[in-house]
């Protein structure tokens, strides 16, 4: 059997000495706004499972997560109405914007304890064909942590949904990000670009894109498993109150008291506590109604599933 490693599970965080250094690290994320520090919880999550599927050592998981954690901790200094800014930000709200990188790499060198996390802070914007910032470094310069956030990241960032961003679906985020992999023309690079030879590399690393591709099938997967067996259930529940209408006919139908109480009576059996046998017919459509929203659910995520793996990186 596969080992893995889950960041999340608290017996790992134990095993592996994290319960005080990691809580010390994760409380510099307190001074960011609501959504940044979601994203970036999202982002450590995503870079875990990359660098699982990427065969990379628990040591290194563990650093690069934390890195991950910490990418956007600079985004305490930009000013909300830059962050959070509904429209498209002008090109000098964009510097600012920009500047998030050099600040976290700042707060992290001036923390010893925070110190060997300053990398993904400072590179995780930065593309390997010399497009990114804030340095415009390129290849091997990039450190290799940085390349996985960077990818966790866009990924993150497009998907979500956010108070100021529509959200965009799972396919067309990866072929958002399968041309952000593929080579850069060359008119779009610098002189120096061309001269280092990167004309034939993306902006993001394409190895650490097909592993994502395999963390989006495997949620996916889990999330068709969740809910079939929940279609399963309401199966269940619906031919219990199935069983139950035939008696609430009759009710509807009986002339007396005696006999409507009887067939009250015949209809509880079949009912759960809170359940009310006169609201019998609406909680049977309405479990009707879930099962086929869901039904119809997982068709769209097997869908899904084919057209990701018809997507060519």
């Amino acid at each position: 059997m596969k080992e893995t490693f889950d960041f999340y599970n608290s017996t790992s965080i134990k095993s592996y000495n994290l319960n005080e250094s990691i809580r010390y690290q994760l409380k510099a994320l307190d001074g960011l706004d609501a959504f940044t520090r979601k994203h970036s919880e999202n982002v450590a999550n995503i870079t875990c499972r990359l660098c699982e599927n990427l065969h990379l050592s628990k040591d290194f998981t563990v650093y690069t997560t934390t890195c991950a954690y910490l990418h956007d901790v600079g985004k305490m200094f930009i000013p909300p109405s830059i962050l959070q800014k509904p429209s498209r930000l002008t090109d000098e709200e964009f510097d600012v914007m920009k500047s998030h990188t050099t600040i976290g790499y700042k707060i992290c060198m001036n923390d010893p304890k925070l110190r060997p996390y300053a990398l993904g802070a400072l590179y995780h914007h930065e593309a390997l064909n010399g497009t990114g910032y804030p340095n415009g470094v390129t290849k091997e310069d990039i450190p290799y942590e940085a390349q996985i956030i960077r990818v966790a990241d866009e990924f993150e960032a497009i998907t979500a949904k956010r108070q100021y961003k529509s959200h965009i679906g799972i396919v067309d985020t990866l072929k958002i990000l399968i041309e952000n992999a593929s080579p850069t023309p060359s008119r779009t690079l610098g002189e120096a670009g061309k001269k280092i030879g990167v004309a034939h590399l993306g902006k993001i690393n394409k190895k650490v894109l097909k592993a994502l591709f395999k963390v989006v099938i495997d949620d996916t997967e889990f999330e068709i498993v969740s809910k079939e067996d929940y279609i399963k259930f309401l199966g269940k529940e619906i031919k219990r109150l199935e069983g139950a209408m035939k008696y609430y006919k009759q009710m509807e139908s009986s002339v007396t008291d005696e006999q409507k109480e009887y067939h009250r009576q015949e209809i509880m059996y079949f009912l759960k506590a809170q359940e009310e046998p006169e609201k019998l017919p609406l909680m049977l459509e309405e479990f009707k109604d879930a099962r086929k929203a869901r039904q119809e659910n997982v068709k769209q995520l097997y869908n899904e599933i084919a057209e990701i793996k018809r997507l060519r990186i």
